[in-house]
């Protein structure tokens, strides 16, 4: 029995294109308590390997969170799995604004401590006792009172190449930084102010607003489905757009538009860009804004250095590359001295 993916991210890009199938992104979260998420887990491989489905998925104790890539013609076959498992029937899923057939290359289902890394002790407060959630029509009018403070529940990174109009972008590294951040900066507006949170899908705000709930915030909202599910309500209902720029993703798209704004510049040479990149350095893989100008002059990549490395043989950039490892402290997503114009 198969529960590990065994095909590199080209074999599977590849037969993609090969298969000629179209493909759905979507995504979907749930808390729920999972007596066992290791046997959950494969459970879950054995079959949507089966089903093709591709994508990145975590699965804890409290519950799941998957992003995912599902052959159009099997997404019933897809649908049916989720409803026989109880605690998943009718979950709304969260279908991607700009399709891509590769946005995801493998499947990836792990075990983790937590769905999200917020940092959080659980059982220091009622993580059942949540904000209102809102719909975009409902979003757009909190929007505009002036009683609202809307804060961007994502990092830095992601906020940067879009937001809602007025909206709060903490400078953060990682959700479980901005936390303390937002309950400090807004400590003096816990009874006079409506809290209005949103991020990428609303996982995020799943926790964010039942924790700050407990810090003695008294009006909290939090947009229901996220930049997404708001992004399909607006033009399914012809709603005013108040979203600007591009949504981050965390799959090979990087990012869906959402407004023709452009709001971001290139790190670089300045030039106004929102399209991230990795570093072509595979040593380096930093994620960063580059335009295509720079794209060219750099060959795809941060700095001079790794545009050398990039040049080497590729059994000299492999020696470099032995027993090394990136993480995203390696990446800093577009906090790396070797950015000229992000200094």
């Amino acid at each position: 029995m198969q529960l590990y993916n065994k095909l590199s991210a080209e074999e599977r890009r590849a037969l993609i294109v090969a298969a000629g199938t179209e493909r759905l992104t979507l995504s979907f979260y749930q808390y729920h308590h999972i007596n066992n998420p290791q046997l959950f887990r494969d459970h879950l491989f054995v079959h949507w390997n089966a089903l093709e489905v591709l994508g990145r998925i975590y699965v804890a104790h409290e519950g799941i969170n998957g992003q995912l890539s599902v052959p159009a013609p099997r997404f019933e076959e897809f649908k049916s799995f989720l409803d026989s498992i109880d605690f998943l029937q009718d979950i709304r899923l969260n279908i991607a604004v700009e399709q891509d057939n590769q946005s995801f290359l493998k499947l990836t289902v792990k075990v983790r401590d937590k769905i999200v890394a917020d940092g959080l002790n659980d059982s220091s407060f009622d993580v059942t006792d949540k904000g209102v959630h809102v719909n975009a029509q409902q979003f757009n009018e909190l929007l505009s009172d002036p009683n609202t403070i809307c804060v961007d529940m994502r990092n830095h990174y992601e906020s940067e190449i879009g937001h809602f109009d007025g909206a709060v972008t903490p400078d953060v590294d990682t959700f479980r930084a901005s936390l303390p951040i937002i309950e400090a900066d807004l400590s003096d507006h816990k009874t006079d102010k409506n809290l209005l949170m949103y991020c990428t899908g609303g996982i995020r705000c799943e926790k964010a607003s039942a924790y700050f709930k407990h810090k003695g915030f008294e009006n909290v909202f939090q947009l229901e489905g996220g930049i997404i599910e708001y992004a399909r309500q607006v033009k399914a209902q012809g709603l005013d757009n108040k979203f600007r720029g591009k949504n981050f993703v965390f799959d090979e798209r990087r990012g869906e538009r959402i407004s023709d704004d452009v709001i971001a510049q290139c790190h670089q040479c300045g030039a106004p860009c929102d399209t991230h990149v990795n570093c072509a350095n595979q040593a380096c893989h930093l994620l960063f804004i580059q335009c295509e100008a720079c794209q060219q002059k750099t060959q795809s990549c941060c700095s001079e250095t790794c545009q050398e490395i990039v040049n080497l043989p590729e059994a000299e950039q492999k020696r470099r590359r032995r027993g090394t490892h990136n993480s995203n402290k390696i990446f800093k997503k577009g906090r790396s001295s070797v950015l000229k114009f992000k200094q």
